[in-house]
């Protein structure tokens, strides 16, 4: 139970100028706590991740108010929670307690009310950084820590294959893409394609053997990438890489022991492996062949 000053509320649309501020205290807080001393110095976040992450909250609040929370005391925001169902799979997309207010059972409490948002849902399914103390959270809640790890580094170009059978997507490929979500997560994300479609470049192989699809990172990689079989997610992978700005070095983010697949493709284009954090999973097993999305699952 939070302190007795402490006022646990439903998100407002007004609420989201305040709600990214605190993430950017939260998370920058974060990194500089958790982050290994070899990693370059954490920045503050840029106009136009602040602009693009308001605006996908901001989305989120209109299609599960019920699953957004924020903590307030004084007029003040202490700490928020966002969540989202889809089908019978509970996400939790963003949680954050600003330092100064963490300890006094806030954190608890907005995780218990995002969590009532998915009463009835079969799965569940977040994606959480190396903090222990968000770890011990989770596990206490009931999910499975999986690691995760991360691949970086420059791309070499020359180590790039010929990468046949992939398209450009479009939002005619919803159907197609939630009937593979289905496949492998056991529920589509539904609404969540119709912002991803209009925010970042899709590709679709679907072949005989086999189909797939991918979100593309501006800087590299995939941000969301579902395939039914890994030689179809591998060449979807490969696509990702190759859309790398030249120059550019990349970091692709949320890969899962059970995709080993993508771990196969980053040694051979020559990219180092590192741990990032955890899957945190209940009722389900990691999905794959799949990279999941930070926020969407």
């Amino acid at each position: 139970m939070a302190a007795p000053d402490v006022v646990l509320r439903p998100m407002r649309p007004e609420d989201l100028p305040e709600v990214v501020t605190l993430r950017n205290e939260g998370f920058l807080e974060l990194d500089r706590r958790t982050l290994p001393r070899s990693a370059p110095e954490p920045q503050p976040a840029g106009d136009d991740d602040n602009r693009n992450w308001t605006e996908r909250t901001g989305f989120v609040l209109h299609h599960d108010p019920r699953g957004c929370w924020v903590a307030e005391a004084d007029d003040q925001l202490l700490g928020f929670a966002t969540s989202s169902v889809r089908e019978l799979t509970w996400m939790l997309h963003t949680f954050v307690v600003l330092p100064r207010a963490q300890g006094r059972g806030i954190g608890r409490a907005l995780l218990e009310a995002a969590m009532a948002h998915g009463e009835g849902c079969l799965r569940g399914m977040l994606s959480a950084s190396l903090d222990p103390a968000a770890a011990r959270r989770y596990r206490l809640a009931g999910f499975s820590l999986h690691p995760q790890m991360m691949l970086t580094g420059s791309l070499d170009r020359a180590l790039l294959p010929v990468v046949e059978k992939v398209r450009e997507g479009t939002p005619a490929d919803i159907d197609l893409m939630n009937s593979i979500d289905r496949q492998l997560r056991g529920s589509a994300h539904g609404v969540d394609h119709e912002w991803l479609t209009t925010h970042a470049r899709l590709v679709v192989s679907d072949t005989t053997t086999g189909s797939g699809y991918a979100y593309l990172h501006p800087a590299g990689g995939a941000q969301l990438l579902a395939a039914t079989n890994r030689r179809t997610a591998a060449r979807l992978l490969w696509e990702c890489l190759a859309a790398t700005p030249h120059g550019r070095s990349l970091t692709q983010a949320h890969v899962t022991a059970a995709n080993e697949w993508a771990i196969d493709v980053g040694v051979a284009a020559r990219l180092a492996l590192a741990p990032a954090g955890y899957l945190a999973l209940r009722g389900m097993k990691p999905p794959a062949p799949y990279l999941h999305h930070g926020v969407f699952g």
